[in-house]
């Protein structure tokens, strides 16, 4: 199947969902009820996500999978942070988006059976889990305020060794 024939049923398969989607909030008031309350607005940028991913795993499209991956966790940290009332968090939970994409990245290499994209997305989400112990522990937001540091020496000996161990 050829690219564009993928993009095109890519882009019939959003029209339809979105099209069901609309037509049931409108037809079912306790669906609208849920899908506008002001606790649950996240769920629509988290659905986006899975939708995205939904059609790169049915179209074959294996780089869908990288935005879908940011879109979703985005809307996982906007729905935990609506839910707990903790903005603040934004400080330091931007560190989690190269973890997202780490994810996605993992997918995509798992559906091209590409060993060094899963390898990379690995990489990615060990950074981003590193980065949000510090910045959090930094900022406050978690309890490693003291030791810190050694987090962040930890992260230089891993990209380090990538770099000296690296193929090529």
């Amino acid at each position: 199947m050829t690219q564009q024939r993928r993009g095109n049923i890519a882009v019939a398969l959003i029209l339809i969902l979105l099209g069901v989607w609309f037509l049931s909030v409108q037809l079912f008031p306790g669906l609208r009820a849920f899908a506008f309350n002001r606790l649950t607005w996240p769920v629509a940028v988290i659905g986006a996500g899975a939708l995205m991913g939904l059609i790169g795993l049915v179209t074959w499209t294996p780089g869908l999978l990288v935005p879908a991956c940011i879109v979703g966790g985005i809307g996982g940290l906007l729905y935990w942070q609506n839910a707990t009332g903790n903005w603040a968090s934004w400080a330091y939970a931007w560190t989690l988006i190269p973890g997202f994409v780490g994810v996605g990245a993992i997918l995509s290499g798992l559906m091209n059976r590409d060993r060094r994209a899963v390898l990379s997305g690995g990489s990615s989400i060990f950074i981003s889990l590193v980065l949000l112990a510090i910045f959090g522990s930094f900022l406050g937001g978690m309890a490693l305020s003291r030791y810190w540091p050694i987090l962040l020496i930890l992260l230089g000996v891993v990209l380090l060794a990538q770099g000296i161990f690296r193929r090529g």
